[in-house]
């Protein structure tokens, strides 16, 4: 695992990865990009989210031994998403990001949306849900203290993260449908898309009451016993 020392270049690439080349190649690679050839900007993201998480710690040791757990929440998500209904995914990446850093949430998130997506299909929407899932464990990471301090604050996220992935997807919608961005329609895609972003709601609210404490406890563990 390769290490960023330079630590002004570590915050830049922070700031510059998650809120600004992500979110860039996610929209140019459905509104100007071939469509067929989707694959390049997920695996391009997938790569800006391996670097994020480079950027959040010093020392290889440690970088190496985060990434170990990374790979192992990232492979309960995979298998999370053939769960029917509701899905832990978004849980799992919050939990993920409270213990380990947003950093690792974001590469958890995104890294999950790409992988299954070779069983589910690969698209232009697969780099919207690199974005929201990997939004929703930066986010986490960012707030995790009070998040980790108070039950409802960790559900309220959790519904509201719900909603979010819902509103980000719905511009993908909206993309593909007019080939083009209207408010008016991505309002109407709201509007429908209701029944769906209540369930996304309600699973991470189920998921994270469930599994905050006993996944929590052990990446607690984890972290004090091996410097992670």
């Amino acid at each position: 695992m390769f290490v960023i020392r330079n630590r002004e270049l570590r915050n830049t690439i922070r700031v510059a990865v998650p809120f600004v080349l992500v979110p860039a190649a996610t929209f140019a690679g459905a509104v100007v990009f071939d469509r067929k050839r989707h694959i390049i900007i997920s695996l391009a993201i997938a790569v800006m989210a391996l670097l994020l998480f480079a950027a959040g710690f010093e020392r290889k040791t440690t970088g190496s031994r985060r990434l170990v757990i990374v790979s192992v929440m990232t492979a309960l998500c995979f298998a999370g998403r053939f769960i029917p209904f509701l899905k832990p995914i978004a849980a799992l990446t919050i939990i993920t990001a409270l213990y380990l850093g947003g950093e690792a949430g974001f590469l958890v998130g995104a890294m999950t949306a790409v992988l299954s997506n070779f069983y589910f299909g690969q698209g232009p929407w697969t780099a919207f849900q690199m974005l929201a899932w990997g939004m929703t464990g930066l986010v986490a990471g960012i707030f995790a203290e009070p998040l980790k301090r108070k039950k409802w604050a960790l559900l309220l996220y959790g519904a509201l993260a719900g909603v979010g992935y819902s509103f980000i997807m719905d511009i993908w919608t909206v993309l593909w449908y007019a080939e083009g961005f209207s408010f008016k329609l991505y309002l109407g895609a709201l509007f429908t898309a209701i029944p769906y972003t209540l369930s996304y709601a309600a699973s991470n609210v189920l998921f994270l009451h469930f599994l905050a404490e006993p996944f929590g406890s052990k990446l607690g563990r984890i972290k004090t016993k091996y410097g992670v």
